[in-house]
Parts: C-alpha cells; sequence; structure tokens
C-alpha cells in the first residue's frame, strides 16, 4: 500500500479528513472516538451537512435555547453534542473546521480554553488577511462586530478538540427556531439573530476558504490526507459516543417545564 507524501518534514504530524455533506452526527460521532480513542493530531473539513439540525452544547437546556413548539411542529432535529458551547443550527450552508490534538503537538501552548482559542484565532488570521475586519470577540469569529464562526471544545487529560461552525449562508427561517440565549457575549449588544450574525460568503468564496484553511493549518503541521474508509477498522466497533438527537419526549417535557 502506498503511503500517503507528506510536506513540512520536521513538522508535528496531522491527519487531514474532508468531506463534502457529512451528517453532522456522524461528524460529531468520529470526532469523540478519535479524541478518546486515537493518539495522532486530526484536521477534519466537513463541507456542509445534511437537513437543517440544531446542536446544543453538553450543557445546552433546550426551553432556555430553543423556540420548542416550532422545533416540533416542523420536525427539525436537535442534537446533544459532547463538547460546551453555544447553540447553533446547521445545514448545507453551513461549514465545518476541527483540530482534535495532542497536548504537546503545539508548541507552548497552554491546553486550556483561552489559549486554545487565541491559537486558532491566530490560525484563522492567515486564512483571512486582508478580508474583512476579522477578529475573535470573546469565543467568536467575526467580521468587524458580526459573528460568522461559532467554536466549541473539550480537553481531555492528554488531547484537546477545537471545532467551528463557520456561516456560509443561512436560512433566514432557520434562525427562528433560536431563542436569545440567556448568557449571552457582552458585544452582542442585545441584537437579534439577524442583526447579530453575517454570510461569510459576502467576503470570500467558499471553496477559498478551505483551501486557505488548509494552508495555514501546513504551516504548523505536516498534513497527511486521509480516507475515512482507511480508518473504519481503526475505530472501535464498541465505543459509545455521547452526542445524540434528544426525542420529542425529551423537548415536550422541556416545553411542559417552562410553562409550569
Amino acid at each position: 500500500m502506498l503511503i500517503p507524501q507528506t510536506k513540512n518534514i520536521g513538522l508535528p504530524l496531522m491527519n487531514l479528513m474532508r468531506f463534502k455533506g457529512l451528517p453532522i452526527l456522524q461528524q460529531l460521532h468520529i470526532e469523540e472516538q478519535l479524541l478518546r480513542t486515537s493518539s495522532e493530531n486530526w484536521c477534519i473539513v466537513n463541507d456542509g451537512t445534511n437537513d437543517p439540525t440544531v446542536v446544543m452544547g453538553v450543557l445546552g437546556k433546550p426551553a432556555e435555547l430553543l423556540e420548542i413548539e416550532s422545533v416540533l411542529d416542523d420536525q427539525v432535529p436537535v442534537i446533544r453534542r459532547f463538547t460546551g458551547g453555544g447553540t447553533v443550527i446547521v445545514d448545507h450552508g453551513t461549514v465545518f473546521v476541527t483540530f482534535i490534538c495532542n497536548k504537546e503537538a503545539v508548541p507552548n501552548l497552554q491546553p486550556y480554553p483561552r489559549p486554545i482559542m487565541s491559537w486558532s484565532s491566530s490560525l484563522y488570521g492567515k486564512v483571512f488577511q486582508g478580508i474583512g475586519d476579522f477578529h475573535l470577540r470573546e469565543n467568536d469569529y467575526v467580521f468587524g462586530n458580526h459573528k460568522f464562526g461559532g467554536n466549541a471544545q473539550s480537553i481531555t487529560k492528554n488531547r484537546w478538540i477545537h471545532h467551528t461552525s463557520f456561516l456560509w449562508d443561512f436560512n433566514v427561517q432557520n434562525m427562528s427556531y433560536l431563542k436569545h440565549p440567556k448568557r449571552a457575549p457582552a458585544y452582542r449588544s442585545a441584537r437579534s439573530h439577524l442583526d447579530f450574525i453575517c454570510r461569510m460568503k459576502d467576503y470570500m468564496p467558499r471553496s477559498t476558504f478551505m483551501d486557505k484553511t488548509v494552508e495555514a493549518t501546513e504551516t504548523q503541521f505536516s498534513l497527511r490526507p486521509i480516507q475515512l474508509e482507511a480508518i473504519r477498522t481503526c475505530l472501535e466497533a464498541e465505543f459509545c459516543p455521547s452526542s445524540r438527537f434528544l426525542t420529542n419526549e425529551e423537548l415536550e417535557a422541556a416545553a411542559v417545564a417552562l410553562q409550569s
């Protein structure tokens, strides 16, 4: 079997997997298993997902974050993922980028949320150099004061994951499923979802963003392209991921509790 060639010999090795339209729950399952069972570094780029899906952080409360009646009426799937962070609704207009690393993979990086966030912001600074007014505001990637990238993390004893959902485009109707969160970044200034977010497509071509992200990653890692089929046998069949769909019964119970 031919071994994929890598560039930038001397840099830490990172496996690169690229998908188009991988269902978000499947992506989360792969990510959690790689975080908890692999000892290698990974970058995952997923160009969109399938049907509109709400994805909540591990501690998210549906009654506080979702317009539950609308979600149930329109049969919008709701996932509770294994990482922290806020609530998003994702679809074919969302681009996902994930980094899963050993703690020593990035020199001098302290394995805590804020340093990891700052590192990722520096990497994406290369991607968006000269485009818009890109910067990190609190835990969000923004152009000016409009959010286009939401981040979530999980940190284990020896490894960490940082994944981002980028709003390449969005359906205005989908935003109506999300409530204004009780805990919102100060820079949001009580703005509605539509006044708070922006579309990446107004700043950069979609393929250019993904290519530049890979190029920026190559400045710090030696990338090795990997196909999912090549690692299926390595993924533990008995691994039980924690990201899952919430049932209608759980959502209905949350709605009832809110009214009581």
